[in-house]
């Protein structure tokens, strides 16, 4: 058993290495007092100081921030509503166009969506004189990528959920958009923050179309650190990526610690029902006991 076991842990910790050693040394690296990177100077927090002085990098990073939050939200509003058509509804006029169009983002090249989307603004800016290149455009062709991943989401959670409860809440009076808000989107909240998170880090990483749509003091921060990476790298590069880093840490462990608390929540709920129950019906459940041993 422990020879079948030796294979499988020794890939599996090949695999982790391989993924996460990189980001080991970036972290290392970021304390690096030496201005090449490649050399190691010794331990310094300078870097991180630069850092917050560098108008550029932060102006990127609340851009990005601004982008990923408008982006993330709007993606999971419009992303349930096409779900929900499409998982509660069988036949409507479209739905077949409408199932196609929300595929398309997910196997398109993101270079031929940003290019598409460029032509298109600037033959309406051309036309109208708006919009001009910068908040609006970054956000709006983080949404067109964005969108489509959160209705995947969404719907498939959808297709899982138990239909019999919000046909029960209809019968007990409750309107179509009470059953929608009141039974339908408690029942899938995990599925939208998952679409939501996925929504917001996917436009928060996004560097072809922000590139392709951003305009003059309108540069998000991905697009400034690889606009950096090509003259050469910096330790401020380094710095940048490892506080993503820990951020992701901190956030990936909030989360974790409030879904384990939810489990024990929902597990403790539970028991006490069944005990309630057990409370309120004893000569049932003792007959059904006596039943199972005779």
């Amino acid at each position: 058993m422990k020879r079948s076991m030796a294979v499988p842990m020794t890939w599996m910790t090949l695999v982790y290495v391989f993924l996460y050693l990189p980001i080991v040394v970036l972290v290392v690296y970021s304390f690096n007092d030496s201005r090449m990177v490649t050399i190691w100077g010794g331990w310094t927090l300078k870097w991180y100081g630069a850092v917050v002085h560098d108008h550029e990098v932060i102006s990127g990073l609340m851009l990005s921030l601004k982008v990923a939050l408008a982006t993330a939200t709007t993606s999971v509003v419009l992303g349930t509503l096409a779900a929900f058509a499409l998982t509660r509804y069988r036949r409507f006029r479209g739905k077949g166009l409408l199932n196609f169009m929300i595929n398309i983002p997910l196997v398109m090249p993101t270079v031929v969506i940003a290019l598409a989307l460029l032509l298109f603004f600037v033959t309406v800016q051309k036309a109208i004189g708006f919009p001009q290149k910068g908040f609006f455009t970054i956000f709006i062709g983080h949404t067109v990528m964005a969108i489509s991943y959160a209705t995947v989401v969404v719907q498939s959670r959808l297709k899982e959920m138990d239909q019999s409860i919000e046909e029960a809440a209809m019968d007990l009076g409750a309107r179509p958009f009470q059953v929608f808000m009141l039974v339908t989107l408690p029942s899938i909240s995990q599925a939208l923050a998952s679409a939501w998170l996925l929504a917001f880090s996917l436009s928060l990483d996004e560097v072809v179309i922000s590139a392709f749509l951003s305009g003059p003091g309108s540069t998000t921060l991905p697009v400034v650190i690889f606009s950096r990476a090509r003259l050469g790298l910096s330790p401020t590069i380094n710095v940048v990526g490892a506080i993503t880093v820990y951020l992701v840490i901190v956030a990936v462990a909030i989360s974790s610690v409030l879904m384990a608390r939810r489990e024990r929540l929902r597990a403790k709920e539970s028991a006490d029902a069944y005990r309630q129950q057990m409370d309120f019906h004893p000569a049932i459940h003792a007959g059904d006991t006596g039943t199972v041993l005779s």
